[in-house]
């Protein structure tokens, strides 16, 4: 299957000023300046093929969008070969804006004063998609996004997930081979996530629409993506199945347990689990601790056996570890091998 996405050895510097001490410090500064280069994409690379919906992930300074800047041709690489649908983005930047589909978060391609489906109208001109065509593409992007109530609205009338649902209609106007997701489900309520997963799953099954997504919402990724790329400081750490990075650090459980009394403390829990693998960590609610164990009925019934003796419970769940706190667990213990 061909590759609708070539990255190799992309980086990207930035030079950054840094200021001398003092007030001779401040007088040199003005006659000459001291920079520091920057790297913040260091050299990395990586393949999506045509029809994948990837995952791509990092924390905040990672390099996730100085990379999506690279690759949607906003910014020059510094060096290394960016490929996106055939095409280097930054040299062939009209035939290749026209080939991708892109949602910002926080930055609109609709026309703020005017009304939806105005706005429609201009980018099926700016992207000169035949009447037909379009006609028969957006009445079924249209009703999958349950957007024609708002089609009369202007934008400045819209609520946030009303106006993602039309940016992402907007973005898939002219039907591109590759779209690029980033945060598009950001501050959305549950329903209105839903809707956007769901459209995106299919349009990914109906026309092959190959999917980069960067978000903070690892279940948008969950649902939707079946590998992740893994950015920290500028390079990648983990490429590969999500089921893999849960099978490797994913194994464990956790026993959540609501307490009655207040006295609890993490010095008690561990003496009283001793000589089981159990890490005490506290709950996100007061009077609530969680044991994190490894996947094994003996442990489970043994920590659960020995807290309920010793206290009362008004409460208790069992969890699969999620996907936020395998990646937590990663970051902190750096690079992945394997």
């Amino acid at each position: 299957m061909e590759n609708m996405i070539e990255v190799k050895d992309l980086r990207k510097e930035f030079k950054s000023h840094s200021s001398r001490s003092g007030l001779m410090g401040a007088f040199r500064d003005l006659l000459t300046r001291n920079y520091q280069i920057i790297p913040a994409v260091n050299d990395i690379s990586f393949n999506v093929k045509k029809g994948e919906m990837v995952g791509y992930i990092g924390e905040n300074g990672a390099g996730k969008s100085t990379s999506i800047k690279m690759l949607t041709g906003i910014l020059t690489p510094t060096s290394g070969i960016v490929r996106v649908n055939g095409m280097n983005p930054h040299k062939e930047r009209e035939a290749f804006v026209r080939s991708i589909g892109v949602v910002f978060g926080q930055r609109s391609q609709l026309w703020w004063d005017i009304a939806v489906q105005e706005s429609f109208r201009l980018l099926k001109k700016v992207y000169n998609v035949p009447d037909h065509v379009y006609n028969e593409h957006m009445n079924h992007v249209i009703e999958s996004l349950d957007i024609g109530p708002l089609l009369d609205k202007p934008v400045r009338k819209l609520s946030l997930g009303q106006r993602m649902r039309c940016e992402l209609a907007a973005a898939l106007l002219h039907n591109p081979s590759m779209l690029f997701l980033d945060e598009p489900t950001i501050g959305l309520d549950v329903l209105v996530k839903l809707k956007i997963r769901n459209f995106l799953k299919e349009m990914n099954e109906k026309y092959q629409t190959t999917v980069l997504l960067t978000t903070h919402d690892l279940s948008d990724i969950e649902a939707l993506c079946e590998r992740v790329v893994m950015l920290d400081e500028g390079k990648i750490i983990y490429d590969g199945k999500l089921s893999k990075l849960r099978s490797n650090w994913g194994e464990g459980k956790q026993i959540e347990f609501q307490f009655a009394e207040m006295d609890v403390t993490k010095d008690k829990l561990n003496s009283l689990v001793q000589g089981v693998e159990a890490v005490w960590s506290p709950g996100d609610r007061k009077n609530v601790w969680v044991a994190n164990v490894l996947n094994s009925e003996e442990v489970i019934s043994e920590v659960i056996g020995r807290v309920v003796a010793s206290y009362k419970i008004t409460d208790l769940k069992v969890h699969e570890i999620s996907i936020e706190d395998i990646i937590r667990n990663i970051y902190e213990e750096g690079v992945i091998h394997g």
